[in-house]
């Protein structure tokens, strides 16, 4: 082997040399990647561990255009092979990564494993002042126990520890209440790109 070939089969080195890699080379790893991963990775992320950028390199923002450009190219063959071949899963964009999905008509099944797995579920109180938080944020706790009518301390306390809900700051009013928020964990969780893409509240005839 000489010493060219040698440092191609490097992966520091081969994101040194992004250029090299061709798109039928990334499916593969990019698709296993994904497929381990438990939440939404970040295109940066993708692209250090198939090899497009240094391990070292930070966040997308620093990630070149090229690279960049593969990754998303990739994920635009791969779901083009999905759909041609029938697969249940698309590769989306959410909460500012990338993260494998079943597509919106298999939800039903889904649900049903989940109602099997009943440790660690959110009650139904935990999931009305998590709607409420959504919708109405950044809202005090006093605005969230007006809407419900029932206190929501040790509620609000479940949500920031499934790290569903986060303090985003203290309004402006007496007593500076806290106000709280969603966070990115709750973005990935319910497989949301941003908050623009809940569902219009009209659609559960209810106002919060």
């Amino acid at each position: 082997m000489t010493e060219t070939e040698s440092q191609h089969d490097v992966p520091g080195t081969r994101a040194a040399r992004g250029g090299s890699r061709t798109l039928e080379t990334l499916l593969g790893p990019i698709e296993a990647v994904l497929l381990s991963a438990d939440r939404a990775v970040p295109a940066s992320k993708v692209a250090q561990a198939v090899g497009l950028a240094p391990v070292d390199q930070g966040d997308s923002r620093g990630l070149s255009k090229e690279a960049a450009e593969m990754v998303e190219a990739a994920v635009g063959r791969l779901n083009a092979e999905y759909e041609s071949g029938g697969r249940t899963f698309r590769i989306e964009h959410v909460a500012g990564g990338l993260r494998l999905m079943t597509l919106p008509e298999f939800a039903p099944y889904i649900a049903a494993l989940q109602q099997q797995k009943t440790q660690g579920k959110l009650s139904k109180a935990s999931v009305e002042t998590l709607a409420i938080i959504a919708y109405r944020q950044p809202v005090t706790r006093a605005e969230i126990e007006s809407i419900r009518g029932v206190a929501c301390g040790e509620v609000l306390k479940t949500l920031i520890d499934h790290r569903l809900i986060t303090i985003a700051g203290r309004a402006e009013e007496l007593g500076r209440p806290m106000l709280y928020g969603t966070t990115r964990q709750f973005l990935d969780s319910f497989g949301l790109a941003s908050l623009q893409d809940l569902p219009p509240m009209a659609e559960f005839g209810a106002k919060t």
